[in-house]
């Protein structure tokens, strides 16, 4: 857990040196103070299971296991990406975590997931679809459709809601009629839980009970996660009207930073060392270097590469 978190923070500070640098093609949406979240959900979930993320996508893929160099690549723009240079920080996809794509379109990978529970459990193998939304998501009407369909068809899918408190610029307050996204389950015949989102643990526990359940064939459930963002919604963005206080933002970082949060208690819990922590830290930091200096020496696509992938291939070629 505390290695995956680790990659994820470390990943997202070295894209906004990247950023700094001028050497991202476009901005980037990041993950820092919501690593326990993600890390948690997905370590709950097994390597052939199906996983969905949303805009903010760099630790969905990373917490689910995914190769640094490729994702790095990716977000440069270069043909060694997981997505050939195509997706870009925004849209994302790796099959070989069974992370099925993220979109900048708000709520767009929720019924993908759901789809993906539903041929899960028409192949009859005993896979979940993981399916990660914000708070502004969840009043989008696919999620309600999805989760309406998956409550009667029993789906193995779990609705995960990172509620980092803000839909861009909206807090939860204006943008929700309730004050948890999980009481809404209840209209769909399945469970919806609450979780403090920045203990890694107790949203590992709250998911797996989750995916439990799913590959009993029990059906659904909502898991809502209550987390915060230290960052602006884009790294870079600016926004006219202020609307939350930056005392705030530091009092998260000093307080409930997950990182720091789970490196605290395994000392206090004789799991791990300082000087291992240390030595852990160290370990991640070079293998993200590495990463950097691997997508910074990779080609960018050739032209022609543009009319790769336009459309599925005919039968004909595939045979």
């Amino acid at each position: 857990m505390m290695r995956r978190m680790q990659r994820v923070r470390l990943f997202e500070e070295a894209t906004i040196a990247l950023f700094h640098a001028g050497e991202l093609p476009a901005m980037v949406h990041l993950s820092i103070g919501q690593e326990a979240a993600v890390v948690g959900a997905c370590l709950a979930t097994g390597n052939a299971d199906y996983m969905t993320g949303n805009h903010r996508s760099h630790g969905h893929p990373i917490a689910k296991g995914a190769n640094l160099d490729a994702l790095m690549a990716e977000l440069l723009g270069k043909a060694t990406g997981v997505c050939g240079g195509k997706g870009g920080s925004m849209h994302l996809a790796d099959f070989s975590v069974g992370s099925l794509g993220e979109s900048g379109i708000v709520g767009s990978a929720i019924p993908v997931a759901t789809g993906a529970g539903l041929a899960a459990q028409v192949r009859g193998t005993d896979q979940v679809a993981l399916c990660f939304f914000g708070d502004g998501a969840a009043s989008e009407g696919v999620l309600h459709e999805s989760m309406n369909m998956a409550g009667i068809w029993k789906l193995p899918v779990i609705y995960f809601c990172e509620n980092n408190g803000y839909a861009v610029s909206l807090t939860s307050e204006e943008s929700l009629s309730v004050p948890d996204v999980a009481t809404r389950a209840a209209g769909y015949s399945m469970p919806g839980t609450v979780v403090d989102g920045q203990d890694v643990l107790a949203v590992y526990r709250a998911t797996r009970e989750a995916v439990a359940r799913a590959r009993a064939g029990d059906g659904p459930s909502l898991v809502e996660a209550k987390t915060y963002r230290f960052h602006e919604h884009a790294y870079g963005l600016v926004v006219s009207r202020p609307y939350r206080d930056q005392s705030v933002v530091d009092t998260w970082f000093d307080t409930v930073d997950p990182v720091t949060l789970f490196h605290d208690r395994l000392i206090a819990w004789g799991v791990a060392t300082e000087e291992e922590l240390v030595a852990l830290h160290s370990s991640v930091k070079s293998e993200v270097d590495e990463a950097v200096e691997f997508a910074r020496r990779s080609p960018f696509p050739p032209p022609e590469a543009a009319y790769a992938d336009v459309y599925a291939p005919s039968p004909e070629e595939t045979r």
